[in-house]
């Protein structure tokens, strides 16, 4: 579709007297010499810093006469003009059609977030109902992430919880198995769902084939949006029976109807007119918005979910809605309909663009009246409500911050507090965990674990864990300060000012507050290591339980300074409370998976030349891989697969004596 990257311009070498804070001339001078070389095709362009950060990422239907407005940044707004002064070298990559531009400058958004495109956050796949294809008895299940195994997709659902929800109705109105294709195969009685009429027992023979293709058939057609004939047909079942005097089977038909109309019964509004749309609705407040996305599907909602992108203030709800749209499907197939609540500039562009991806014509439009009208204003008032409660919840966060820089005499509210703990049992399978909160709540993109690597630490040493962690976190960051120093230096000259060290630990996400679950030992052991590696400027404490571990009796420990006790009905220490119980949730989480891991780890996977099925052939044959340690070379020899070498191998790893 695209023509391979086609760099325009390298970063300037700029005159020794230019400063690191960049000015409005340098950029102009780099987008001027882009210009140069720059075809008047449609494509992508990306705007790139002195480091080759990626800035922006833009498409144009004529790429000079879009970066040419660049060059005469009169009536440009604020952030485009910053935007310009940081701009050191531009690339292009050139396309045959507009349409592929705008689906390329939407894959480049979401996979490289440019600090000054609009950003669609917390972009999580979707949930689906599958009716698998490969096997002879179609299974009835959740599905998340890449569509490989063969079967029939339904969805998108905005949510595990409505999926679940959908999910468990389905099983009681179509009674289709569940279970994984290895649980099947090893059934030899009928398992608590038949006994409680959510799955037929396909397994152990209590339904024929036919019957259940009839059922895997129902079910196809319900979630395809035929409902009112299934419901029909199933009408039609009941009466026959209980007219045969079939009461019992009539009284299926009958809980099966119920749970058609129990899904019918809790969609909160009427959808029925519209067979497959999304409904996509933005409101706009204080700098901030929230669009909210509704999912219908075979004239039910599925579900809806609320986001809040990322950009900056001068932008209108129709500029923001337009980049939304492009980046949220970029990797999800789009219905036939997208209903909005503002029309974005390119919107024919877009539908268009949809078309294509989607293989048939997708429709966007604006409905003024009418029921479709009535569920852009139902979504607009969803997200009225869920910006409203963000904007409250972040004024309560930016208290609290505030609070906390007053207790640890911070110079401003925290932008990025670290938080460590450690976890292991008896010293084994030993991880240290990082996670970090700041204006925004928790930042689980940024939290980070660490396994314990050094040998020499005593098992069951927490002060020497805690060292071990937080050197190798801080040594990485003085790396990368280093490194962006040295690229400073090289490009103004020699002589940086006292800002550039506070730029460059910015762009190495320094914390401004390190919170160390544990007392005055953690604490100590940490400052150990900062005097160690010289970092300075980062505020230290330490946050341990009371007296029997009492949540509300909390001691912090701050460096040459008393120790605090704050009133147990303080939301400060609620709030650190909620950090502390955050990390130390981490930990055992990620301790607990490596241990599982270790566990599921036999002998027989240190052997070389061991794979998968060789010690799937020695386990059928043993029965466990203490009998293959103890097994003789004539018994190994007997095994289906293993040759004499590899007896031989495997004999001498469990005998190294002989």
């Amino acid at each position: 579709m695209a023509k391979a990257d086609k760099p325009i311009a390298q970063p300037l070498d700029l005159p020794s007297d230019s400063r690191p804070a960049a000015s409005i001339d340098n950029g102009r001078a780099a987008i001027v010499r882009a210009l140069e070389t720059m075809p008047g095709a449609p494509g992508v362009y990306r705007m790139l810093a002195r480091d080759g950060e990626v800035l922006y990422v833009g498409k144009a239907k004529n790429l000079k006469n879009r970066v040419r407005n660049y060059a005469q940044p009169a009536g440009l707004n604020t952030r485009t003009l910053r935007m310009i002064s940081e701009t050191r070298a531009m690339e292009v990559v050139t396309t045959h059609t507009e349409v592929e531009a705008l689906l390329l400058e939407s894959n480049l958004i979401k996979r490289l977030r440019p600090r000054y495109n609009i950003l669609l956050r917390d972009d999580k796949s979707f949930p689906f109902i599958v009716i698998t294809g490969d096997h002879e008895w179609p299974q009835l299940a959740k599905h998340r992430g890449a569509r490989n195994r063969k079967g029939e997709y339904f969805g998108p659902f905005a949510s595990a919880s409505s999926v679940n929800h959908t999910l468990n109705t389905l099983q009681k109105a179509f009674p289709l198995r569940s279970c994984s294709d290895s649980i099947f195969a090893a059934r030899t009685r009928p398992c608590l769902q038949y006994q409680i009429r959510r799955c037929a027992g396909p397994c152990v023979g209590r339904i024929d084939k036919d019957s259940y293709a009839e059922l895997v058939t129902e079910a196809r057609d319900f979630l395809s949006g035929r409902s009112r004939e299934v419901q029909h047909g199933l009408s039609q079942k009941m009466e026959a029976a209980s007219a045969e005097l079939a009461f019992e089977t009539a009284a299926v038909y009958r809980d099966r109807l119920r749970a058609l109309a129990h899904v019918q019964a809790h969609q909160g509004i009427n959808v029925a007119s519209v067979a497959e749309a999304d409904v996509i609705a933005i409101h706009m407040e204080g700098g901030q918005s929230c669009i909210q996305v509704f999912f219908f599907r075979a004239g039910q909602n599925w579900g809806n979910r609320a986001y809040f992108p990322s950009h900056g203030r001068e932008q209108t709800p129709d500029e923001v809605l337009g980049a939304f749209i492009g980046q949220f499907y970029d990797d999800k197939p789009p219905p036939r309909e997208i209903l909005l609540s503002e029309t974005p500039e390119n919107q024919g562009l877009i539908a268009e663009a949809l078309s294509v991806k989607a293989e048939r014509k997708v429709r966007l439009h604006r409905p003024e009246r009418g029921q479709r009208r009535e569920l852009v204003k139902h979504a607009q008032s969803n997200a009225r409500e869920a910006l409203a409660r963000r904007l409250a919840e972040s004024a309560s966060q930016r208290r609290l911050l505030e609070a906390v820089a007053e207790l640890f005499a911070l110079d401003g509210s925290p932008r990025r507090i670290e938080v460590y703990d450690n976890s292991h049992i008896m010293g084994t399978d030993a991880i240290g965990a990082m996670i970090v909160a700041g204006p925004e709540g928790f930042q689980k993109n940024a939290y980070r674990k660490f396994n314990i690597k050094n040998e020499d630490i005593t098992p069951g040493d927490d002060y020497g864990m805690m060292r071990e962690v937080l050197r190798r976190r801080f040594a990485r960051l003085l790396k990368a300060q280093a490194a962006a120093e040295s690229a400073e230096s090289t490009e103004s000259g020699e002589g940086s000012s006292a800002g550039d060290g506070e730029d460059a630990r910015v762009a190495g996400e320094w914390p401004d507050l390190v919170l160390i679950d544990g007392g005055l030992g953690q604490l100590t052991a940490v400052r150990e290591v900062f005097a160690d590696l010289g970092v300075t400027g980062v505020a230290l404490a330490a946050i341990a339980k009371g007296p029997d571990r009492n949540a509300g009796l909390e001691r912090i420990y701050l460096p040459d300074k008393p120790e605090i006790s704050l009133p147990p009905r303080s939301p400060v220490l609620y709030f650190l409370q909620r950090l502390r119980d955050e990390s130390h949730r981490f930990a055992i989480g990620t301790h607990r998976a490596r241990r599982a891991k270790r566990m599921d780890r036999s002998s027989l996977d240190s052997i070389a030349g061991i794979g998968p099925r060789r010690k799937r052939a020695l386990l059928n044959h043993f029965g466990s891989a203490r009998a293959v340690e103890t097994a003789g070379l004539t018994d190994l020899e007997s095994v289906d697969g293993i040759s004499t070498a590899v007896a031989q191998k495997i004999y001498d790893f469990f005998h190294p004596e002989s």
